[in-house]
């Protein structure tokens, strides 16, 4: 990912933004050479956060006794989903 600094960024926020909304490129914002933000598009912003609702789940069923049954069951979710498994049918 480039970095851009805050000044660079202020300045140029209009053609940072259409980078990011249109070209999906991600940057990360500096101060003093440090990084301190990152700007991704929205579309990126989503898959993060889906990324971490999973983690969280994960995370909270694996304090569960016999987690090990739950946690192949979401696994093998992940796997369908990731080759586009139509699942079963569950209509009435």
């Amino acid at each position: 990912m480039p970095k851009v600094s805050v000044v660079h960024t202020k300045s140029h926020l209009s053609e940072i933004m259409a980078k990011c909304a249109y070209n999906h490129e991600r940057f990360i914002i500096t101060r003093r050479n440090k990084p301190v933000a990152a700007l991704v598009s929205i579309e990126d912003l989503r898959i993060i956060e889906q990324h971490e609702e999973r983690a969280g789940l994960a995370g909270i069923a694996g304090k569960w006794p016999e987690f090990d049954e739950v946690a192949t069951s979401m696994g093998d979710i992940a796997e369908l989903r990731r080759s586009g498994g139509g699942g079963r049918n569950v209509s009435l």
